[in-house]
This record gives C-alpha cells, sequence and structure tokens, in this order.
C-alpha cells in the first residue's frame, strides 16, 4: 500500500482493505498471506557458492600465487606449475569452507535474536516472530520495542517513538490514533496498538534505507594484528628486493629469479590471519550461545577479553527478580486492603512486568480484594516508563473516574500538591527503613473527590540475591575485574546487597555525580562499589567517564532508554529479558539471567584472546625464520636453501594446519588482556632468531658433514624447516612448557598429518629429491631436542619479561 494512501485512510478503512477483522487472522489466513507477502524481513543479497569461491582466486595473495604459476609455465617447470596450481586450489578452498562455516555460525545467533512482536491472532493476544507478521495483523507496541512493521495506530493513549534510524531526526515524535509507525523505529514511551499494512521490503524502511550487513566495527585487537600482517609484509618485499638485486647482480635468470621471491612472499606472510581471525571469532561466538549468551557483534568478544570494569544492573543480574511482597504500609485512614487493591488497579497483567505481577499475584490471593476489584473498570492505562517511573490507571466505580498511580515514592511524593515536609520526611525515614532490611519500596497515590493526590501507602518488595552471585563475585575479583553495582534502587538497598554478594559497600548516588567536574566525578566513580537511584543517562555518563580514564567497560541493561550506555560501551551486553531496543543496541544479549552467564562471556572472550595472541607470536617467528635464514644464506653462501616448489609446498602444509589453533585448548588469563606488543616481538623474534641458527646449523651439517649434492641438501633442509616450524606452534601456544597445556586433538591431528606427508615425500622423494630415513630420522631428532630446549628458555624469558615490565611500572 502506497504510504501516502495509508496516510489518508482510518485503521477502519485500511482493515477492510486488507480483509482484516479488530479480533485478528486466524492461523489459515496467516498462512495463505505468507505465501503472498512472503515474511517480515529485509532481504540480503548474498553470493552465490559458486562466484564466492571463485571470489578467493583474485586479491594480492592469490594473484601473487597466480604469477609465480605462470612463471612456472614459461620457464617449462611443470611440477612446479602443478604443485602451485594445487596449492592455489586449496588455499582458495580452505578458506571458502572456513568462511562457510563462519557465516553458518553467525546466521544461527541472529536467528536467536530475532525480534518477537505482541499479535491479535484468533481473539488471543499471543507472542510470535516478528518475520511471521502479514499485512492485516493487529498488533502491539509498548516503550522498549522496535516497531516490527509498518503500522496504522487504532488504540491507545500515545507512544512517542524515535525516528532516527529513519529520518535523522533527533528528537522522539509522539503519535496517537491515525498515525503511522514505521518498521525499525523504537517507542520510547506509551504503548498503542495498531493494524499493520506493510511488512520487509515493501516497508518504509525496506525501500529506502541501504543495508549495510558487512559493515562491522574493528575492535582494538584487530587493528593489532593488522599492523603486525602490514609490518610483516613491509620486512618481506625488502627481504625479497634485496635477493632480487643480488641475484640480478651475480646474472642469474631473472624468470626464474621471480618465481622463487613470489613463492617466498607468499610463503613469509600471513596469509591464513583473516581466516584464523574470523574462524576463531565464529567459533567462539558459537561457544558462548551454548553458555546463553548471543554475540551480536564479533569484535565484543575481544573488548571483553580487556574489560576491566563492570558496571552491572542489581536486578535480574546480581538478584533473582523473583519479586514478591514483603510488607504493605498503608498511611492516613486507608487499611492494608486498601493499597493492594488500588496498586492491582495501577497494573496490567498483560504487559508481563515483574513488579505488576508480584502486586497482583499478592491482591488476588486476597478474596476481599478480588470482590472488590470487579466493581472497577479501567478507562485508560499508562505503563512504567524508564522517565517518569511510575504507571497511572484512569478507573470508573459508582462514584465517579479518579486516578491511580505506583512507582518510585519520591515520584509519587512529587505529585501531591498539599504534601508538608514531615510527611515527606515521615515516607522517606519509612523507605530507608525498607532499604536498610534490602526491601525496594513502591508508592502508591489515589486522585480523591477534587482530583487532588493523596498518597495511601507503601509496597516493600523483595528480590532476595540470586544463589550464585557471592561465589561469582569472588570469581571477578580473581580475575582481575571491579564489578560496580548499577541500580536505580535506593542506596541503602543497594549496600544490603553488597553486603550479602560480598561487593564493597560504597555505594554513591548517581545523582551527585552530575554536578561535579569530569576530573573529580571520574576519581569518585574509580573509587566507588556501585552507585544507586541511577538513570539512564548517569550510565552514559558513567562510562564516557571511565573510558576517558582509560578503563575497558562493559555495561548492563534492559530498557530503552540504556541503548546509549550500552552503544557507548566497550562491551554492551542486554540482560536476559531486555527490550529489543536494548538488544539492538548491546553486542552481547544474555538469555539466561545471572552474572555468572557474563563470567563465562569473559572467560571465553579471554581464551579467544590467548589463541590470536599464541597465533601472532607464531607468525612473526616463523617470518623471521624463513625471510631472514633464505636472505642471509643467498647473500652469504650464494645458494637457494630450497626451490619454489618446496616454499609452496611449505606454505601449504604448515598454513593449513594453523586454522585449527581456532579449536585449541587454553587456559584464560587471570587479568584482562590488553595487547602487549613488547611481549610478543620480544618471544617472536627469539623463536626467529633460533630458527635462523637452527636452519644454519642444519646447512652446515648436511653440506660438512654429510656431504649432500645440493638437490639432496635443499630436501634436508625443507623437512627441517617443515619439521621445526610446527614444533614453533607448540612452543608458542602456551607460556607454560609444552606438556603443561595439552592441545586440542584437532591440531594434533593436523600436524601429525601433514608432518607425515612432509617426511614420506622427502623420504621416497615424490616431487622431491629423496632423503632416506636415516636423514630424515637426524632431522627429526635435532628438531625435538631443540624444541625441548628452546621450551624450557622461553618459559624463564617469559618470567623474565614479567618482571621487568612490573619493574618498570613501578
Amino acid at each position: 500500500m502506497d504510504i501516502k494512501q495509508v496516510k489518508k485512510m482510518s485503521a477502519e478503512d485500511i482493515l477492510e482493505k486488507l480483509s482484516s477483522k479488530r479480533e485478528g487472522l486466524d492461523s489459515a489466513e496467516v498462512d495463505k498471506r505468507l505465501k503472498q507477502y512472503g515474511y517480515n524481513e529485509l532481504s540480503e543479497k548474498k553470493t552465490g557458492s559458486l562466484l564466492k569461491f571463485l571470489s578467493y582466486f583474485w586479491g594480492p595473495i592469490p594473484w601473487m600465487i597466480e604469477v609465480a604459476a605462470g612463471l612456472s609455465a614459461l620457464i617449462q617447470r611443470w611440477e612446479d606449475f602443478g604443485i602451485i596450481i594445487v596449492l592455489l586450489l586449496l588455499n582458495a578452498g580452505v578458506a571458502f569452507w572456513q568462511e562457510h562455516k563462519a557465516d553458518a555460525a553467525i546466521d544461527e545467533l541472529k536467528k536467536k535474536l530475532a525480534p518477537r512482536a505482541k499479535v491479535l491472532r484468533n481473539g488471543e493476544w499471543i507472542q510470535c516472530a516478528g518475520k511471521e507478521l502479514v499485512p492485516g495483523d493487529i498488533i502491539r507496541v509498548r516503550s522498549g520495542d522496535i516497531v516490527p512493521a509498518d503500522m496504522k495506530f487504532m488504540e491507545g493513549d500515545y507512544a512517542s517513538i524515535d525516528e532516527s534510524a529513519l529520518t535523522g531526526e533527533s528528537l522522539p515524535v509522539d503519535k496517537n490514533d491515525g498515525d503511522v509507525g514505521y518498521s525499525g523505529s523504537i517507542v520510547r514511551q506509551g504503548e498503542m496498538t495498531g493494524v499493520v499494512f506493510a511488512t520487509g521490503m515493501e516497508t518504509f524502511f525496506g525501500k529506502t534505507a541501504k543495508l549495510i550487513e558487512g559493515a562491522e566495527t574493528v575492535s582494538h585487537f584487530q587493528k593489532a594484528v593488522v599492523k603486525i600482517a602490514h609490518y610483516l609484509i613491509f620486512i618481506a618485499i625488502i627481504l625479497v628486493f634485496i635477493i632480487i638485486v643480488a641475484s640480478l647482480f651475480r646474472q642469474e635468470k631473472l624468470l626464474e629469479i621471480l618465481q622463487f621471491c613470489l613463492v617466498l612472499t607468499v610463503a613469509s606472510i600471513p596469509v591464513a590471519m583473516p581466516a584464523v581471525l574470523s574462524v576463531t571469532m565464529a567459533i567462539g561466538a558459537s561457544a558462548l550461545a551454548k553458555k546463553e549468551a548471543i554475540v551480536s557483534k564479533l569484535v565484543a568478544i575481544e573488548e571483553m577479553a580487556g574489560m576491566d570494569i563492570l558496571c552491572s544492573d542489581k536486578t535480574g543480574t546480581i538478584t533473582k527478580n523473583e519479586i514478591s511482597i514483603a510488607e504493605v504500609i498503608p498511611f492516613g485512614d486507608f487499611r492494608k486492603n486498601d493499597i493492594l487493591l488500588n496498586g492491582w488497579l495501577a497494573s496490567k497483567s498483560e504487559n508481563m512486568d515483574a513488579i505488576d505481577n508480584a502486586v497482583i499475584g499478592e491482591a488476588e490471593n486476597i478474596a476481599e480484594v478480588s470482590e472488590r476489584k470487579e466493581k472497577f473498570k479501567l478507562i485508560k492505562f499508562k505503563p512504567f516508563n524508564p522517565v517518569d517511573k511510575r504507571t497511572e490507571s484512569l478507573v470508573e466505580n459508582e462514584q465517579g473516574q479518579f486516578k491511580i498511580s505506583k512507582g518510585a515514592p519520591q515520584i509519587i511524593l512529587s505529585l501531591l500538591t498539599d504534601k508538608n515536609d514531615s510527611f515527606s520526611k515521615d515516607v522517606g525515614n519509612r523507605v530507608k527503613s525498607l532499604a536498610e532490611k534490602g526491601y525496594r519500596s513502591l508508592g502508591v497515590a489515589k486522585t480523591d473527590a477534587d482530583s487532588k493526590w493523596q498518597f495511601i501507602g507503601l509496597i516493600a518488595l523483595h528480590d532476595p540475591p540470586r544463589d550464585d552471585s557471592a561465589e561469582t563475585i569472588k570469581t571477578t575479583k580473581a580475575m582481575g575485574l571491579k564489578v560496580k553495582m548499577v541500580t536505580g534502587d535506593h542506596v541503602a538497598i543497594a549496600q544490603q546487597i553488597a553486603r550479602e554478594t560480598g561487593l564493597g559497600t560504597d555505594i554513591r548516588e548517581a545523582g551527585t555525580l552530575m554536578d561535579k567536574p569530569d576530573r573529580v566525578a571520574a576519581r569518585i566513580i574509580e573509587e566507588a562499589d556501585g552507585f544507586a537511584q541511577v538513570y539512564p543517562e548517569h550510565k552514559y555518563h558513567i562510562v564516557e567517564l571511565l573510558q576517558n580514564k582509560n578503563h575497558i567497560v562493559g555495561m548492563t541493561g534492559d530498557g530503552v532508554n540504556d541503548a546509549p550506555a550500552l552503544k557507548k560501551s566497550d562491551a554492551g551486553i542486554a540482560v536476559e529479558g531486555a527490550t529489543d531496543a536494548a538488544k539492538s543496541a548491546a553486542s552481547i544479549v544474555l538469555t539466561k539471567p545471572g552474572l555468572s552467564v557474563i563470567v563465562d562471556a569473559i572467560k571465553e572472550s579471554r581464551k579467544i584472546f590467548q589463541r590470536m595472541n599464541n597465533y601472532s607470536t607464531y607468525r612473526i617467528a616463523e617470518t623471521i625464520r624463513i625471510l631472514l635464514f633464505f636472505t642471509l644464506s643467498i647473500l652469504i653462501f650464494n645458494f637457494y636453501p630450497v626451490t619454489a616448489l618446496m616454499i609452496v609446498l611449505l606454505a601449504l602444509l604448515n598454513d593449513a594446519p594453523i586454522m585449527t589453533i581456532a579449536y585449541d585448548r587454553v587456559v584464560y588469563s587471570r587479568k584482562p588482556d590488553t595487547w602487549n606488543m613488547r611481549t610478543v616481538l620480544t618471544m617472536a623474534s627469539f623463536l626467529g632468531v633460533i630458527g635462523v641458527i637452527q636452519s644454519f646449523l642444519i646447512l652446515f651439517f648436511g653440506k660438512e658433514i654429510f656431504h649432500l649434492n645440493n638437490d639432496v641438501l635443499q630436501s634436508f633442509i625443507y623437512l627441517k624447516l617443515s619439521v621445526s616450524g610446527h614444533f614453533t606452534v607448540f612452543v608458542a601456544r602456551t607460556k607454560r612448557h609444552f606438556w603443561q597445556s595439552r592441545p586440542a586433538l584437532p591440531m594434533i591431528l593436523a600436524v601429525i598429518c601433514t608432518q607425515v606427508i612432509a617426511t614420506l615425500i622427502t623420504v621416497y622423494g615424490f616431487l622431491l629429491p629423496p632423503l632416506g630415513w636415516a636423514l630424515a630420522g637426524f632431522i627429526w631428532g635435532q628438531a625435538i631436542i631443540v624444541f625441548l630446549i628452546v621450551d624450557f628458555i622461553k618459559v624463564k624469558l617469559y618470567k623474565l619479561i614479567d618482571h621487568t615490565q612490573v619493574k618498570f611500572k613501578k
């Protein structure tokens, strides 16, 4: 339907045009319309499998391999040509398969994050997947929801809707009956019902917005790894250039020099890095999903590894979110049952709000209250929102109409026009007394015959700490993570929960920070254990000031107004039961309540960081080992230690197994992980230089002790480079002795298979000059001995580096 036409039509006209009814569609009609209109989702342009596979044949790395293959054909080295082509196909095949698996994992996670909608079907309100909506459906949206389809509002008080993602207008727009709500906009306040008139690509958003699926934020760690890659490529190009100049000076054949240098460059630079990154991240995301944490932005996994401060909600994260009525305190001439009755009338069960359900549940169990409730009729209901912090009902009975409101006591007190200081102080003292017991207070007020508000009583709510909260907080302290409680409740409640769970009790009122200079406020926030009476804007300010102090900050949230803080934080975490708007802004969405889920996510993130750190150390060491040895050997001894074909085999058999580092078994660190370039470069340089020395010793043994001819000597050196390369992986993958951290089975199997192949082709001379078992045994023996010695020195070197860094910091 045309949007201009829809704006002129009434909701009834749209219902008639779409052949729909106010009681909703039946199942058969929904199925029919799904076939007619399709699912309510924006289609993504997906590259076909064949085109995607072919895409791996262009780009700087495949291009260099293809040129090397062409040069091999030009100089009629057909064996080299065949192997290089096989390498190219396998490289493309492995990259295609690994990325396919990563994409499949991400698609599965996206399904779990798909929004749901409240829809009227067969006369009953139900929840369904947002994509199952069809034109003609009657849906309801409320504060925190993302509007799931283009709709015409037909019932409700009002809705304040943020359309900035569609129009660029920063201020929310108020919507009333007869107005249009657009798919993708966010309901900031209010609640309304309407009829869907467009879904999927037919919505305003679907027609006008450009959906950029692939534009993801690059994290700190990814930037660091890319810098390493650029550094290695730069070094490779410089050294290869030196080889070319020296070879031309010696009047060697230009085509053979270029072929050798091209494959040497391919073997030296981190070809597998993008695949290793994407596969590691996707596997990590899948592991987190099994622990009830859905990753919506992959880069957040890395940011969580370095997170040193977590600002955590109290309700539902530290506490159980199992709210019960602890006490009811009437004021004036009102009785306990009067408070519960009015509290019930200011609640709405279909909103599925935890506090509303607790009040209704308590009131329903009292026969007198249930009987009296039947005499009242609800005229209008305004649901709770984070700004007003109260609900309001307009109800009617035999005496006429009046209003009832329940919410934060200080907000309810502000409604009174004739309150006095002593009354406000009395209410404040009662609230404080309840807070010291760990109870949250709910104020209840109603209007009298003169439409003046009366404060009629307090309802005390109890939400006990989760059984695992104290132990989990103890674990976070051991992990070097500072947890700061962030709650909208009273300071005394926060302090009581903090005492019960082992958090510090230095809880500050968030409002007092707003008037202080940023420098002073930042110091207070750093020192505090938590914040009470927090509004959404306080959360954003807290995150901003902590980030300015160079902290990596995680923030939990569930409401629509938490979205800015979730987006601002390094790791925004939408807790279980969060609104669609909060989920959209967050990097990680929890599907299970509790702090332990977040801790599991942090542990997994640190494991992923360790894998990437280990890979970086290995990759730098390998580049130094190969490039430096080859360059010095050619310049000093005028000897090419391996052929171009051997370099291709080395890249093929050693790079493919490194993919399995994504599955490697690692131990998460006991403190936040930060990118330490000095440590990585020091260890990588040590391993690389040892590898160069070892290679020259093998060259010496082969030439002077075993008196091998050049062809066999090259096979001899090739096997050494292949075997020692994978021993370097086992050294680089842990800071401890290799036997203290067992590698994952996929890595062990990959290394065994590739090294068996490398040994057999050199022993029996398949494509290479044969060595025999004696020389192969010598290579394996020296590689194992050097591996054991280097592993021992590595542990000592790490201790020395750590000691030096601690001393330097002091």
